[in-house]
């Protein structure tokens, strides 16, 4: 047996490295096999005379990936960044990455439409990046190389999207606006108030004309993918079926005699060409507007470092900007400042915000040898460290650069209209054309007439105007009615996963708890009573920064405490405080942990050390206090739970969901709180980068993975979920990064989620059903079938019935939806 290790490159997801070990296995002599997602290694055992890494190669190659030796890794292969511009939809992204792949030395390539970014894997031998992005904008689209300073790259194309949208946004009310007349003017039947000239066909010409080439343009893209690729989107039955009733409709206003010859009367359709460029502008609009929140996290995350740090160099202190500190670097920090870059300790002590990376939330203390982490917030005193990451290796970036892979390693979800239309609009053009050559055959005369007439019925009758309703006004009406109830969803994609939910995994500070600790217990021992106990701590501790401190304070003014004026005071770093009360007994006070109890040779008796334990062993902090040789209470301090959390995970148990704790904390803290919740299933000490690592796992088991955070630390997790829910008590980049946000911070709205999700996704398959009903009913009519046998036709008139019935049966069911 041989043990190697092998890179694999071109995974994007942690269920790629199972599917990768699922194909070794097959083969005969393995004997173990262990793909690691995060550091892209294959960890093998094998029998050389029964399997070659010839075929561990294919094996690999076969599932869509590549298989190096671990040393020559990063030589053989190239990895590229690109923003690939113009993709309409996730069709699109398939055209983009079957032109790629065209390309010889290509290893992997993936293409997310959500985020417009490939990731690209190469040989550099056999490739180049001129070569991927000539091939890129030969296909029809704009491929540019992404720059190295990111938050100026997403300032631009924040501004870019801006100025789509202001486009898409203009040309969606001119069309809007000249749709209404040409509605109007094409049924002068049910419309006889109209004054003459509004029901003239050469006036509705001009009217949709804007709306058809200037409006409509982006759509045409779809008759670049059907002439080109062979292949069709729903731009292709838009582009089709818009631009065949637009010109028909030109033919009928100018030559009406040529096409009212037949059995046929000639009508227009340009009401229809319009409307249906309308309603799809309007769903591309609302989904404009949902883009772009992955890079307004990214560029939220980015503005937490600093620019500057005051750097000691040569025993003077001088600020640098922040991209020219250096490892060895000794840096100042001062109270309330920022921490530049991750580093240790070599001179003071402070008190440290890590909230925002552990979840913890009360400050940490460090001294010399601590370390320190960039973006963090010093509380207190100042100090000198020596910065051990820069750049790109600090764990804020590590962070952002998780939170940008994550995003745009999630799979597209593919929605029912782009699969159904897969297929749907090559039968359509096939049954169109095959209706016109048998109708221009064996059609009464005038032939050609005959059977363009049939050809255009098809067409148009196949593309259903209420297709543009369908989704959009569901989850219009869905969306609009979650966000009455507290829940904020980003898109479709998101409500059709929370449906699909199997795994929970919860963050602990914020989330389940207040994210705020408070006094929980005051415990008197030896006599005294529990307000002397509470009266004497809050004054001692009246005069200290330390956030237990200011906890105990709050505690005794919310009991209307009166406390004690105070002498001698003094802090002992890390440990607590001393001092004398003014005017009353002339013994020192003590008031900290145990290490400040026991150095002042104070003995805690069996009894007191035994309810301390109690209390620790329940998640608490225990602070001591003490006088001369005694103990004279204990004060527990914690972050405690949500009034609501514990009905609802009995709520979430009933719903059968696989339910788990995530927890910067210790572990006897994470256990403790775990217990009082009923929760078995418990991560604890996981940092920010093993967050989104433990998500991993869960969806490598195949399960549809949701993460609940409330801050910045959870921002990657919640980024590589299938569905991340943000509290909307939270950080805002936790919130850009979820796909839920809760703004009540309501535990009992993540259940609400789940069942609204179900309900609005259940409307849209409805909608789509009866968006394509009528018309796929009415093909075999349009196109004649039913001429030879009864002389029916389509009538014009039973088209525009049902297109509106069509619609009508959409916006009905989607308004079931308003009631609870």
């Amino acid at each position: 047996m041989k043990k190697e290790v092998f890179k694999i490159k071109g995974m994007d997801c942690a269920s790629c490295a199972s599917t990768i070990e699922r194909a070794i296995k097959k083969l005969p002599g393995i004997k173990f096999a262990e793909v690691n997602f995060a550091s892209e290694s294959l960890l093998l055992e094998f029998d050389e005379e029964r399997v070659s890494v010839t075929d561990l190669g294919k094996a690999v190659k076969d599932s869509g990936y590549n298989l190096v030796s671990d040393s020559a890794a990063d030589a053989v292969t190239e990895t590229l960044f690109l923003k690939v511009s113009g993709m309409d939809s996730n069709h699109c992204a398939m055209v983009v990455e079957k032109a790629i792949k065209s390309l010889d030395g290509i290893v992997a390539v993936s293409v997310d439409f959500a985020n417009q970014r490939a990731k690209i894997v190469f040989d550099p031998q056999k490739a180049s990046t001129n070569q991927i992005e000539t091939v890129i904008q030969g296909a029809g689209y704009k491929a540019v190389l992404e720059k190295e300073d990111k938050e100026d790259a997403l300032e631009k194309e924040k501004q870019e999207r801006q100025i789509e949208l202001t486009l898409l946004k203009k040309k969606l009310v001119v069309s809007a606006i000249l749709s209404v007349p040409i509605f109007f003017g094409s049924f002068p039947e049910w419309f006889g108030f109209l004054p003459g000239f509004l029901v003239d066909p050469r006036v509705l010409f001009l009217l949709a004309f804007p709306i058809q080439f200037w409006a409509g343009s982006r759509f045409y893209s779809g008759l670049r993918l059907l002439f080109k690729y062979r292949t069709a989107d729903m731009n292709t039955l838009i582009a089709v079926g818009t631009l065949s009733a637009f010109l028909y409709s030109a033919a009928v206003a100018f030559f009406p005699l040529a096409l009212g010859q037949s059995s046929i009367a000639a009508k227009t359709y340009f009401d229809t060409s319009s409307i249906i460029i309308v309603l799809i502008l309007l769903g591309r609009y609302l989904e404009l507007l949902a883009k772009g929140r992955a890079s307004e996290a990214i560029k939220k995350l980015m503005k937490l470092g600093v620019k500057t740090a005051k750097v000691d160099r040569n025993g003077q202190e001088m600020e640098v900007r922040i991209e020219e500190v250096e490892v060895g670097d000794v840096i100042i920090v001062r109270p309330g400042e920022k921490i530049p870059v991750d580093g240790e300790i070599i001179e003071g002590y402070s008190q440290i915000d890590e909230s925002m990376v552990t979840g913890e939330s009360l400050p940490t203390t460090k001294t010399t040898g601590g370390q320190v982490i960039g973006a963090t917030v010093n509380l207190t005193g100042s100090f000198k460290f020596r910065a051990t990451k820069v750049g790109q290796e600090t764990l804020l970036a590590q962070i952002i650069k998780m939170v940008q892979t994550a995003q745009g390693s999630k799979a597209p979800i593919q929605r029912l209209a782009d699969l159904v239309s897969g297929y749907f609009v090559p039968a359509v053009i096939l049954i169109a054309v095959s209706t016109f050559v048998f109708w221009f055959i064996f059609g009464p005369p005038p032939a050609l007439a005959f059977a363009l007439v049939n050809f255009v019925a098809v067409l148009i009758i196949a593309c259903p105007c209420a297709l543009g309703l369908a989704t959009p006004m569901a989850m219009m009406v869905g969306i609009g009615r979650m966000a009455e109830k507290g829940i904020l969803v980003r898109d479709a994609a998101s409500l059709e996963v929370a449906g699909k939910i199997q795994s929970i995994v919860f963050d602990k500070t914020g989330t389940l708890t207040k994210g705020k600790p408070a006094v929980t217990d005051v415990l008197a021992v030896a006599g005294n009573k529990e307000v002397e106990v509470l009266q004497i701590a809050a004054s001692l501790e009246n005069r200290s920064e330390h956030v237990l401190a200011k906890t105990i304070v709050e505690k005794a003014k919310e009991k209307n405490t009166e406390l004690f004026e105070i002498a001698e005071f003094e802090a002992v770093v890390g440990k607590g405080v001393k001092a004398r009360l003014k005017g009353q007994d002339p013994e020192t006070f003590l008031i900290g942990n145990r290490a400040l109890i026991g150095e002042n040779d104070v003995l805690i008796s069996r009894e007191v050390e035994g309810k301390a334990e109690e209390l620790e062993n329940q998640g608490k902090t225990v602070v001591i206090l003490a006088r001369r040789d005694r103990v004279l209470g204990l004060i527990a301090v914690a972050d405690t739970l949500k009034p609501e959390t514990r009905e609802f995970i009995e709520d979430l148990k009933n719903k059968n969901l696989e339910i788990w704790m995530i927890s910067g904390d210790n572990e006897r803290t994470a256990q403790a709180v775990a217990r009082e919740l009923g929760i078995e299933k418990v991560m604890a000490q996981v940092l920010p980068q093993n967050k989104a690592v433990k998500i991993q796992e869960l969806q490598a088991q195949g399960r549809k993975v949701a993460m609940v955070g409330d801050g910045i630390n959870d921002a990657p997790a919640l980024a590589q979920s299938d569905l991340g829910i943000a509290m909307g008590e939270g950080t805002d980049i936790a919130m850009e990064a979820g796909d839920v946000t809760l703004m009540r911070g309501d535990l009992r709205l993540i259940s609400g989620t789940i069942d609204y999700s179900k309900r609005i996704m259940m409307i849209v398959k409805q909608n789509l059903f009866w968006a394509f009903f009528y018309n796929i009913v009415l093909i075999p009519v349009a196109a004649g079938a039913l001429y030879p046998f009864f002389g029916i036709l389509l009538n014009p008139v039973l088209a525009a019935s049902a297109m509106a019935f069509s619609s009508l049966s959409v916006v009905l069911n989607s308004l079931r939806l308003k009631r609870d």
